[in-house]
């Protein structure tokens, strides 16, 4: 078990968030907490913080915080990889490596995004609110 690899005890609140952050992908606290809920309905929220605290310092789990947005959290670690994020709904996508002339100003995979800006995050306008704004 992952826990037990990076010498952590298993514990109920650790398992639940830590299935709750391989479930919701990029996902804040708040859904993080309403995903363990589900597993285990006695988790409090400072519970929740710790456990995403202890995971993140164990390498369990990653945590981003594009500018002006909340901490995400993500189960994708141990590889260089960056993040693409919709300027318009907040949406994030990751993108391996970036490829190109110019390191990390070329996406390898924009996932429809329309990107306008890069600093190890992508920033741009995601599929569904790029379709939005041609139909409006």
């Amino acid at each position: 078990m992952l826990l037990r690899g990076a010498a952590l005890r298993v514990t109920r609140p650790r398992v639940a968030v830590l299935e709750a952050v391989h479930t919701e992908s990029h996902a804040d606290t708040e859904t993080i907490t309403r995903a363990a809920r589900r597993a285990l309905p006695s988790v409090s929220h400072q519970a929740v913080y710790d456990v995403l605290r202890v995971l993140t310092e164990a390498g369990l789990v990653r945590r981003i915080q594009p500018a002006g947005s909340t901490a995400r959290y993500e189960a994708r670690v141990g590889d260089n990889h960056h993040h693409v994020v919709c300027r318009s709904c907040g949406a994030i996508a990751d993108v391996d490596c970036a490829v190109g002339h110019t390191p990390c100003l070329t996406a390898s995979d924009d996932h429809g995004f329309v990107l306008d800006e890069a600093e190890v995050v992508y920033w741009g306008t995601c599929p569904d609110c790029t379709a939005q704004r041609i139909t409006q």
